[in-house]
């Protein structure tokens, strides 16, 4: 008789890769999770972000919320006493009854995102705010909603991409604004080094990715627009483009072709700082096709975004690079496309009245004003770590006045500000389905481990809260069993057994095209490229082929993108995985270094209207010059400083769907003295 149990399950993490998972547990109750061998993304390793922390603080109760938390000492010191379940709900339903009855459900927020992306997890908590009638900052705007409007005029969809599998069609790979050696190891890994494709790589960092590309254009960050009509341009004048399509499937072009004749790769290369050569290099490679362009979520999150995406979206509409192997675009792909239906997780039904939001780059604000704001939720998501204006965000967070639940594996920044903390499940403890949104693919979270404690999945804990108000709808109530197997129904599997007997599933047995049909869910049915919709919200007509203007009097422009060692604010509190990553770093070229006076390994401090950080000096050409790099995401109260790099970002919003232009940021490096 073997001496261990696997269990195989999937990473719900925000990542394109949706890693298998084999979690080997010993009868002497020792506990490996490692990357299935068995499976077609992961193929036996996690990365190593994943490896460590999965095998380090995901099984330390000492690092886990395992009880639920009432606070006992000022907020943000992170001071509670443990209590019951009961006890908990029964004080969180009086206060949000109170507040109810005195100002109105409309005053209590709550603000969420992808700490898990299982779908029971992610959507069923929705069921109780419904109910309550609560208000919700858009999950979006703290990352990628300028994209998805973009697209929505555009292409009528967001969430609708190519099929991966279809690389094995296509000649050429675009990869734009996207860093896959950070945030999709695994394509990183084998997706892009398996096909025969060229890669071109448009991005302002010279990432890993971008290193191992044929082709790389190291543009200055907001000139992408600029950069596709260069490209565009060069498609006309090769005759390139796709006449046929164009004129059979979209609307526009005519108003657009007279634009693109003015914005030539001489016009465009002092703009990027791209080589009319490279230009006109990639714009030839794309165009002899089959090609697909991957849309990065970074590349949306710039003053312009949202006209950047327009602009970059022409490229596929211009060839004719849709419905046809090897072809396509994708920014990410939803679960509806696969059946699920977001309306049965979330039961937007039990609400009445409006569903009001606001964007997170007006969170401090909206919770400063005692008229509409009482209460905050926050689950699946580190507010304290992860949103802009951190210094004020802090300052309103510790308010007496705001009534703060927070609802998390760990004691997060954000939890030592909340009055309760609830002890969430990790995605080892309880059955769940990962939608993945790189993959055309379902695949199965199952259960693996007991719960740490008392934590719950997100799910279980709504409930509770829910039968603690005194509500009685059946929706409220659903058991995660019914919930799952109803979802796995919707697309077209028989149940979640026969789903987690699989663990991954393609829902199409073989590649699929991307508008196969050639109808887009525009108001006119074809590509947009000149949209009406998108002038009635204020914006122009077609796309425009604009940059942002270059940082002037010694100033920055500072990116912030993903780190090799952390998911977003996920893994910081693991011991070895800050060993890691050592160090705050700012890293700019060797050219700005020199005429700075600065050396690799100096201290500097960073600073601008919003605040100062101090980081240490990193030079490399890794990046143009002007431009400074440091990576997002650390806990603030894991630094001396008590801050991260969004200490200095104010919250500017991008030109549509009042998304984060974290991009945009721009900072001061000085020596320390």
């Amino acid at each position: 008789m073997s001496d261990k149990t696997i269990v195989r399950t999937t990473c719900p993490r925000d990542c394109y890769d949706a890693c298998g998972i084999a979690v080997v547990k010993r009868a002497d109750g020792l506990v490996k999770v490692l990357g299935d061998p068995e499976h077609a993304v992961s193929r036996g390793a996690l990365c190593g972000k994943c490896a460590i922390a999965y095998n380090g603080a995901w099984l330390d109760p000492k690092a886990r919320v395992t009880r639920p938390m009432k606070r006992v000492g000022p907020k943000g010191e992170g001071r509670f006493e443990a209590v019951g379940w009961d006890q908990a709900t029964g004080e969180i339903a009086e206060r949000l009854k109170d507040i109810v009855s005195r100002q109105g459900a409309e005053t209590i927020w709550h603000t969420h995102y992808t700490g898990t992306c299982s779908l029971l997890a992610g959507g069923f908590p929705q069921r109780f705010f419904n109910r309550l009638g609560a208000s919700e900052v858009d999950p979006d705007s703290i990352c990628n909603a300028a994209g998805h409007a973009a697209l929505q005029y555009l292409y009528g969809a967001s969430n609708v991409g190519f099929d991966p599998r279809t690389a094995k069609d296509a000649n050429c790979i675009v990869v734009w604004g996207a860093n896959p050696f950070a945030s999709a190891p695994h394509q990183h890994k084998h997706w892009l080094k398996e096909t025969r494709a060229k890669k071109i790589v448009i991005d302002p960092v010279r990432h890993p990715t971008a290193a191992d590309a044929d082709l790389h254009l190291q543009l200055f960050p907001g000139s992408d627009a600029a950069l596709a009509f260069a490209m565009l341009h060069v498609l006309v004048r090769e005759d390139r483009i796709d006449r046929a399509f164009l004129n059979d499937h979209t609307i526009g072009w005519a108003e657009l072709e007279p634009i693109l004749m003015r914005c030539s790769p001489d016009w465009a290369a002092p703009i990027t700082g791209i080589p009319v050569g490279k230009i006109e290099e990639a714009a030839t490679i794309y165009g002899d096709g089959p090609s697909l362009l991957w849309l990065g979520q970074g590349l949306q999150r710039q003053p312009t975004g949202g006209n950047v995406f327009r602009a970059v979206g022409l490229l596929p509409a211009a060839t004719g690079n849709l419905a046809k192997p090897g072809a396509g675009f994708l920014y990410l792909n939803g679960g509806a496309r696969r059946g699920i239906d977001s309306d049965y997780l979330e039961a937007p039904q039990l609400r009445q009245g409006e569903r009001r939001k606001v964007s997170h780059m007006d969170l401090v604000a909206t919770l400063s004003d005692p008229r509409k704001a009482q209460a905050l939720v926050t689950w699946n998501i580190n507010i304290a770590a992860s949103n802009p204006d951190q210094a004020r965000l802090h300052r309103v967070l510790r308010d007496e006045r705001l009534f703060h639940v927070a609802v998390d594996p760990f004691p997060t920044d954000t939890t030592d500000f909340a009055d309760f903390v609830l002890p969430a499940a990790s995605f080892l403890e309880f059955d769940d389905i990962v939608s993945p949104y790189f993959h055309l693919s379902m695949s199965a979270q199952v259960k693996a481990l007991e719960p740490m404690g008392d934590a719950l999945p997100n799910q279980e804990i709504f409930r509770r809260l829910a039968r603690a108000m005194g509500y009685n709808e059946a929706e409220l109530f659903e058991d995660d069993r019914t919930a799952l197997d109803a979802a796995c129904r919707q697309m077209g599997l028989k149940d979640f057994a026969s789903l987690a007997a699989k663990g991954t599933v393609d829902i199409w047995p073989e590649p699929v095209l991307q508008f196969a049909d050639l109808t887009f869910p525009t108001p006119s049915g074809k590509i947009e490229i000149s949209s009406a919709a998108a002038e009635a919200d204020g914006h122009p007509r077609l796309p425009q082929p604009i940059a942002d203007p270059r940082p002037q009097g010694g100033l920055f422009r500072l990116l912030s993108p993903a780190s090799i060692w952390l998911m977003n604010s996920s893994y910081n509190d693991d011991p070895k995985v800050a060993e890691k990553l050592g160090a705050e770093t700012v890293t700019v070229n060797t050219a700005d270094a020199a005429r700075l006076g600065l050396q690799d390994g100096d201290t500097v401090i960073a600073s601008n209207e919003t605040g100062q950080l101090e980081l240490r000096l990193g030079v490399a050409d890794i990046v143009p010059a002007g431009v400074a790099l440091s990576h997002k995401s650390r806990w603030p109260k894991l630094s001396k400083q008590h801050a991260n790099i969004n200490a200095l970002n104010p919250g500017r919003k991008t030109d549509m769907a009042e998304s984060s232009a974290v991009h945009s940021v721009e900072v001061t490096l000085t020596k320390k003295a």
